[in-house]
């Protein structure tokens, strides 16, 4: 069902509040686009092209900068042209794929965060079975589920989002189309639409986070019992800077998202937007891409030894255990 109130399209407000930012956002916004495309399309490009990096891990994390890829491509140059000129307006075909398309980017995203966290707990919880379960098959299931997902989180929110009855004036309080912009642009009674729009934010917000932690306490459990130290730091550092992105990305979108009528998300919600759309897309690359470790005069290890060397001080924790117990 359509709302017919929406068809002359939208105002994007975005910083006009702060006109002297606009054009030092719009450079800002160029150089950190440009950063974007050339780490994430260089983690792609690696992970076809070496053969050593074949693995589940570069795979999943060559999957998470295409997400970023397409993200940025959607929102960015909506962005610019609403940061560069005095014509703030959207249409309303433009603004109904760019709220679609995010929202099924953004959901996908957190499927693939899952994934990722579900990669590890079998690397470190089950390493005798790592590569029987993680086969390449196996993979691309996974990716596609989390794909599917974020379509069903599409499908579902776009059009209870474009039912809501709006204010005349059309002005939305974003640089964006997306769903918290709407709800702050109602008018009159709105209270189920609200409830099913905020629900909808907290199933595709809490249960994968709720995954990811769960994933992230089994490992934690394992790692308490692992007693390489050299394996347990690794493990350590490499989780954590999983983590790290993870509250990142669903911080800002969960204060966005779950509440956007509150006063905080009114007052910083374009900053949040801002944080998420771009910045986290950026540290993507550069905080999950696992750093090469150097020894005097020696090319740095493939990924493939370290995560061997990981799973062999595991292999060797459980084969000490049984031992003990014989």
């Amino acid at each position: 069902m359509t709302n017919n109130s929406f068809q002359v399209g939208f105002i994007l407000l975005g910083f006009t509040e702060w006109p002297h930012l606009e054009m030092v956002l719009f450079w800002t916004v160029i150089i950190v686009y440009t950063m974007i495309i050339l780490s994430n399309s260089t983690i792609i490009l690696l992970s076809r092209v070496d053969p050593r990096l074949y693995t589940p891990m570069y795979f999943f994390l060559s999957n998470l900068s295409f997400l970023d890829l397409c993200f940025t491509a959607t929102a960015v140059p909506q962005m610019l042209s609403n940061l560069w000129g005095p014509d703030k307006s959207i249409t309303y075909t433009g603004c109904v794929i760019q709220l679609s398309v995010l929202l099924c980017l953004g959901a996908t995203e957190g499927g693939v965060w899952v994934v990722m966290a579900f990669d590890w707990y079998v690397a470190i919880c089950q390493p005798l079975c790592y590569t029987i379960i993680m086969h390449h098959r196996f993979c691309w299931k996974l990716v596609i589920i989390g794909w599917m997902s974020g379509l069903m989180e599409s499908v579902i929110q776009s059009p209870i989002t474009f039912q809501l009855p709006v204010c005349t004036h059309h002005h939305l309080d974003n640089f964006l189309c997306e769903g918290p912009a709407f709800l702050r642009l109602a008018c009159g009674e709105t209270s189920a639409i609200e409830w099913q729009i905020t629900i909808s934010a907290y199933l595709f917000t809490i249960m994968p986070v709720g995954m990811i932690l769960t994933s992230y306490s089994y490992i934690a459990r394992a790692l308490g019992k692992l007693q390489s130290e050299e394996g347990r730091k690794k493990a350590i550092a490499t989780c954590s800077s999983h983590l790290t992105v993870v509250f990142m990305f669903y911080g800002t979108v969960a204060i966005v998202y779950a509440d956007p009528k509150s006063h905080f998300a009114l007052n910083y919600g374009k900053a949040l937007t801002f944080f998420y759309t771009l910045v986290t897309r950026l540290l993507n690359p550069v905080i999950l891409h696992p750093k090469e470790q150097r020894s005097e005069g020696c090319s740095a290890k493939t990924a493939e030894e370290r995560d061997a060397q990981m799973k062999n001080d595991l292999l060797n924790n459980n084969n000490n255990k049984r031992m003990s117990k014989s």
